[in-house]
Parts: structure tokens; sequence; C-alpha cells
């Protein structure tokens, strides 16, 4: 009983992976998610597409790895965050589709929060800003819109979670509601000082608590996996995706830092044992819980990156497949002066913009495709960057290296350009799939495939490294003309 297997429950797909304890993949199963987007900032999936998805990868992932029976030891789950979805406790049928992380529809609920001065209060308690990026303003839209939601969810008939406790009640047969402290802490309504949920909180938000799941460890053995995985081992690991991907990283020590390059990117930096406040606008949130041991980090997210690419493809029609913009891209030497601000859904970190809007500045006569698809890579590494500094602003230091993983590292290009920014080396590790090894790793711990997370950190291995080549007096002023891009998108869809 030497694997793991990991369930990778993410914005654009499901995805399922078997790994040996060397932390090798073994077997490798995905799906593309449907993203419905029914109004101008709203973003919205199917809970059921989502938990279908996930099943029929976990059991093709299995059949792939071809193992013995008992092979499995564990199951570690990890998962887009900040979606939200509601359910009835009878049927587990969702009252409504998923609110997707992404979403903005609750912009002015939030601007009503900072107008009544209570923005301050919910960032000493949970490390966050008071944007609609988090659960709890959801869930509150959820309450106030869907007919009979809030006097159901008042008896006790309705459940609340992201999407973690969506898939363990329905891998558990609905015996389990569950959730880990990273996927609490994504909610607004968690204290990061107690914890465990906030009563204040709940009733600033008017949130019953009884819709609320169970907070666990991230490592611990939880549950028995159900029918639907095929399996028999225990459920080990929780954690929301760029936690998991931190420790799949091997970023064990304070001060290391890692960026992840899916739908959105998300730096996270380890700060140990205590929770660091931001002065940068930055999100402080537990890295994971591991027995009775919380470590934190700093995070800051950039929604939008490689869903710019999807945008190319799906939207505009200028390339066929995500991978090819890589090609199209370096078809020019450089972006031509153009600059790409994907704010389709707002600005995350370290703005926090939700009522920014996507922008393309800079067009000549001369400026094409090429040109078009290189400022789009070249986005995803400038707002990276915008978050890097800020994050070495708060921690008083400036990091030696990047570890990334996602979909997006396979882009050389990309990669290239944001060591140039940065100035430091970016490093891409042998085994890119780092947010499901840091699932299996965290699953793997409670389950004894790993004595320690430092013999798990040993699974850690690079890959190619990227050294700066532009000369910082470039990289300053590209970021400068970045810069200047950003605050005309600033505030585009704000009311009046």
């Amino acid at each position: 009983m030497n694997h793991v297997l990991a369930l990778d429950q993410g914005t654009g797909s499901s995805r399922a992976i078997v790994f040996d304890a060397a932390g090798r993949v073994c077997a490798l199963a995905q799906r593309e998610l449907e993203l419905r987007f029914p109004r101008p900032g709203w973003v919205e999936q199917d809970p059921e597409e989502i938990l279908r998805t996930q099943t029929e990868v976990a059991r093709e992932a299995v059949r792939r790895a071809g193992l013995p029976e008992g092979a499995i030891a564990a199951v570690g789950v990890t998962n887009q965050r900040e979606t939200t979805v509601v359910w009835d406790r009878a049927t587990g049928r969702p009252v409504c589709d998923a609110i997707v992380w992404q979403d903005r529809r609750t912009a002015d609920l939030c601007a009503d929060l900072e107008r009544r001065g209570l923005a301050e209060r919910f960032r000493e308690k949970t490390g966050l800003v008071v944007d609609p990026y988090f659960s709890g303003t959801k869930l509150r839209w959820i309450l106030d819109h869907v007919p009979g939601a809030r006097v159901r969810a008042e008896r006790g008939e309705l459940a609340f979670g992201t999407v973690d406790s969506w898939l363990l009640w329905h891998l558990t047969g609905g015996r389990r509601h569950l959730t880990d402290a990273t996927n609490a802490a994504r909610t607004l309504l968690f204290d990061l000082h107690t914890g465990d949920w906030d009563e204040e909180l709940l009733a600033l938000l008017s949130i019953p608590r009884a819709l609320l799941p169970e907070v666990c460890a991230s490592s611990a053995i939880l549950a028995d996996a159900g029918a639907l995985l095929g399996v028999e081992a225990p459920i080990a690991g929780l954690a929301g995706d760029q936690h998991a991907a931190l420790f799949g990283q091997a970023c064990l020590e304070p001060g290391m830092v890692k960026n992840t390059y899916g739908t959105g990117c998300f730096l996270v930096m380890n700060t140990g044992g205590r929770p660091l406040a931001s002065r940068n606008r930055l999100l402080t949130t537990p890295a994971w819980r591991i027995g009775a041991t919380d470590t934190y980090a700093l995070e800051g997210s950039v929604f939008t990156a490689g869903a710019v690419v999807r945008w190319l493809r799906d939207g505009l029609g200028l390339i066929e497949r995500s991978a090819d913009v890589e090609a199209l891209a370096a078809s020019v030497p450089d972006a031509g002066g153009v600059y790409l601000v994907p704010a389709f859904s707002g600005l995350g970190a370290p703005h926090w913009d939700p009522y920014a809007r996507g922008a393309v500045l800079g067009l000549t006569g001369g400026s094409g495709a090429g040109h078009l698809a290189r400022a789009a890579i070249e986005s995803i590494a400038y707002q990276s960057a915008d978050v890097l500094r800020a994050m070495e602003a708060d921690a008083g230091m400036r990091f030696r290296e990047l570890r990334v993983d996602g979909g997006a590292t396979a882009n050389d290009l990309l990669m290239q350009f944001q060591a140039d920014l940065l100035g430091v080396p970016v490093v891409r590790p042998a085994v890119t799939e780092t947010t499901a090894l840091g699932a299996a790793g965290l699953a793997g711990l409670a389950a004894g495939v790993w004595k320690d997370a430092a013999e798990f950190a040993r699974t850690w291995r690079p890959g190619r490294t990227f050294e700066p080549e532009m000369s910082r007096d470039e990289a300053e002023a590209k970021t400068a003309d970045w810069h200047r891009a950003v605050e005309r998108a600033g505030a585009w869809a704000a009311p009046g």
C-alpha cells in the first residue's frame, strides 16, 4: 500500500492522478468542465458535472495505473476554493448552479460592507479583504435570491460547502460534511485566531451556522472512500488547490514561495507558525493544518491567467488549441508595445478592483495576432510580478527563486519572461503536477506512506531553471508601461 490517489478538482477540469511513494505519476485522467457566463461579471458551473467528472476520472486513473487490489493507501482531495455550492441535505441535489470564485455579482454587497466600516473587522479576523472573490458573500447572495433558500437553511435542510465539501459529502454517501482549515479560511466566515467559524462574521453576513461544514485537519484519516471511487482506501488529505501546491512544491520552510499558473495565478509564501498581517493587500491564510499544528502563508491571487489563453482560443478563434499560443506569440520578436490587461473578472491582488475590466492598449496598424498573443502571455507574468513585489515588501526580504507549477508552465516563453521581469530564477520541477502531488502528500502522511513531511519533500526534484536575461532597466520600463495600462482598465464598470 504505497500509492496514493489524488483528486484534483479545478476550475477548468476535473483530474485524478495516482502517485507512487517516490512522487512519480503512475496514471492520470482528466475531463474539461464547462464555465457559464449568464450575465456580465457572473461565472457559474454545474455542481453535478463537477461530481460526475471527478468520479469518472478517479476510476479511470485507478484503472490505467493497473495496480493490484489494495495498493492504494489513501485518497487526497484538492479543489478550486471559493466556488460556492448549496445543496439539499435530503437529496444531495444543488439548489442552484455553483457560483465560481471568479464571479463578481456581489461587488455591491462588498462595497456596502466597506461603506459601513466593516472591512477592517473582516481583515482582522479572517486575514482577507472584503471582495466578491470569497465564498461568504456568494452564499449570502444564494440565500437572498434563490426562492425559499433562506427559510430552508434556517430549518437546517440545506448544506453549504466549497467544492471539497460538495465532493466529500457525496463520496461518503452524505455521512460527512467537512472542510479543512485552508478552504474554510477562504469564506470570510473563519477566524484565523480561533481556527473555527466566527459568530460575529456569520451575523454580519446573515448566514445560519447550520449550513456550515465541520472544520477538519488537512492531513488526517477523515472518512472511507465510498463506492463512487471504486477504491477501498481512506480519504486522508484535504486542502485547497494553492495550499496543496505549496506543500507539493516542498515549500516547507518560511520564506519559500511558489506560483501556480492555472485559470488564475496564485503566489503563496510559507510564513511558518504564525499568521503575518499584510501591509500590501495580500491575504493571510493557513497553509495547512497537520494534526493540531497550523502553518500559515501569505497569498496573492491573479484572477485571469490561463483563462486569457482560453479567451484567445474560444472567444477570438486565434488558436485551435491552448498549447498553440506559444508558437503564435513567438512569431513576433516582442509584443510591439501592446499591453493586454485581462481584467475579465476584475483585478485581484494587490489591486482588488472588482470593477476593472479587460483592456488592450498600444495597438497600431501594424499590430497583429502574434502581438496580441504575446501580450496575453506577458500579462500573466506582469500580474504575477505585481503580487511578488507586494509579497517581498510584506516579508521584508528578496526571494532567491520562484518555484512554479500548473499547466501554463509548459510555455517556455512565459517562464523566461517571468524570470526576466523578476530578476530571479524560475524553477520548474521535474513533476509539474504539484497541486495533486501536495494532496497526495497530505493524504500519504496520514496513512503512513511517508513518515514525515521531510521525507515527502524529498520527492520534489527540479526540472528546468529559467535564468533572467533581460536588463533591469528594460524590465522596469516594461513594468512601468504595464502599470499605466492597469490604471486605464481600473474601475471601468463602477456604478455611476
